[in-house]
């Protein structure tokens, strides 16, 4: 494979390294969680210093400045990174996947461009859900030619924009009549026409910034404009991984912490099995159970990553094993952009039927193993944080302790993409042999006329 994309991953000791450049930085990230989980204050300074030391751009290949790291590492390294704070995982969520895109995107100067600033320690956040929701086939934030005729506006409202408050650019999903395509939309967020507030009032994850972003007329270039047609075909998988990781370095956590307290704990009770908590065997048991889900949950979360892999590995051969394609084409198959695709056949995409049939197949079974896992571990990881106070009595639930944001915070991140569905799609995969679904969105019912 070549040297200008990480798919081989890193060498042990180049990943020693990143994990102990990063060592310092998460040690202090985690210092504060208890604080700010308290307060609703977001991380920023810890996100900050964790694209400083280049998390960022951990995906990013060697010979352009990066880690290069393949992605079961970055995402042993997020789960590492969850642990310290779950909010700073998922804040980076949209971020780690725009660099995947263009990590898999058509190579050349735009490419290395976004590498560049990537490396330079620039974030970018997400604003894809339109407020009010979409209807089914429409879209509510649109993309227009500015008035000055340069470049273009882009005006609408977008529900959850997590990352957006830590990042210096907004991948945006928009309506573009001019470009005869729904586009993602790259846009500055020290622009004007972008406003953006931090009013996501979720029990759990109050730190993600997952908020609300309004556009007014803020200008996007014609170089930051990306047809939605040409965004990586794994998307979804890979926002649901994010998630996963995120999940297991909650429930590392929560067995690191609830050993912590039960190993303090001094009173006990006059019928329990042991003299002192510490050595009660049916305590012992409850801790060992949030341990065993920990260790599950991390096991899962490289399962999902292997299947990434292969998937970013099969979108690599349309250009057929090279990394500079023939001229023109697209940088998508088209089977899982976000809107009506092309075939993936021009001229810079190999159109050999083998090699699309081989990205849409991997495109399925990465999107099939992250839903498995996400079946898992939304059940598990909740189910191993309220576990966790079976062993610490009422003493568990002080306020000081702040052990209940890992039931909170698993919830919450439990909660997005209906695991139900994802439980459907894998027996009907088993069943009947189905396709998984790639492709949906958050939607309002058309009003019957």
């Amino acid at each position: 494979m070549s040297a200008a994309h990480p798919s081989n991953g890193a060498t042990p000791a180049e990943l020693a390294a990143v994990r102990e450049r990063l060592a310092p930085v998460l040690e202090r990230l985690a210092a504060g969680t208890i604080e700010r989980d308290a307060a609703r204050e977001l991380p920023l300074a810890g996100v900050a210093e964790l694209a400083a030391a280049g998390f960022g751009a951990l995906r990013v290949p060697r010979s352009h400045g990066g880690a290069g790291l393949n992605l079961e590492q970055l995402f042993d390294v997020l789960v590492d990174v969850a642990a310290a704070d779950p909010n700073a995982a998922q804040a980076l969520r949209g971020h780690l996947a725009f660099v995947e895109d263009r990590l898999v995107a058509r190579p050349g100067p735009a490419r290395d461009a976004w590498l560049a600033r990537f490396v330079a320690g620039e974030l970018v956040g997400n604003a894809w859900t339109d407020a009010p929701a979409e209807t089914v086939g429409g879209r509510t934030t649109t993309l227009r030619r500015a008035d000055s005729g340069e470049g273009w506006a882009l005006d609408g409202t977008k529900y959850y924009s997590t990352g957006s408050l830590f990042a210096q650019w907004i991948d945006v999903y928009a309506a573009s009549p001019g470009h005869g395509e729904d586009v993602i939309a790259l846009v500055r967020t020290d622009v004007g026409g972008v406003e953006r507030f931090d009013d996501w009032d979720g029990f759990g994850q109050r730190g993600t910034g997952t908020g609300t972003t309004i556009f007014t007329g803020a200008p996007v270039r014609d170089e930051d404009v990306v047809p939605g047609s040409d965004r990586f075909g794994y998307q979804t998988a890979f926002y649901q991984q994010v998630l996963l990781a995120t999940l297991a370095g909650i429930v590392r956590t929560a067995a690191d912490e609830g050993a912590s307290a039960l190993r303090e704990r001094v009173r006990g009770y006059s019928h329990g099995a042991a003299a002192g908590p510490a050595a009660d065997p049916q305590l012992l048991q409850a801790i060992g159970e949030v341990d065993a889900a920990a260790f599950a949950a991390r096991a899962v979360v490289r399962q999902a990553a292997a299947s990434l892999d292969a998937a970013a590995a099969a979108h690599l051969a349309r250009w057929g094993g090279r990394h500079a394609p023939r001229a023109g084409g697209r940088a998508e198959d088209g089977d899982t952009a976000p809107a009506t695709a092309g075939t993936g056949t021009g001229p810079g995409v190999v159109g050999h039927r083998d090699v699309r049939e081989a990205v849409a197949a991997a495109n399925d079974a990465a999107e099939l193993a992250t839903g498995r896992g996400q079946v898992v571990l939304s059940v598990s990881v909740p189910a191993a944080a309220a576990r966790l106070f079976d062993a610490l009595g009422a003493s568990g639930t002080s306020t000081s302790r702040s052990l209940d944001r890992h039931w909170r915070n698993a919830r919450t991140v439990a909660s997005h993409n209906p695991w139900v569905y994802k439980a459907r799609d894998a027996g009907d995969a088993l069943v009947n042999g189905k396709a998984p679904t790639r492709l949906w969105s958050v939607v309002a019912p058309v009003a019957a006329s």
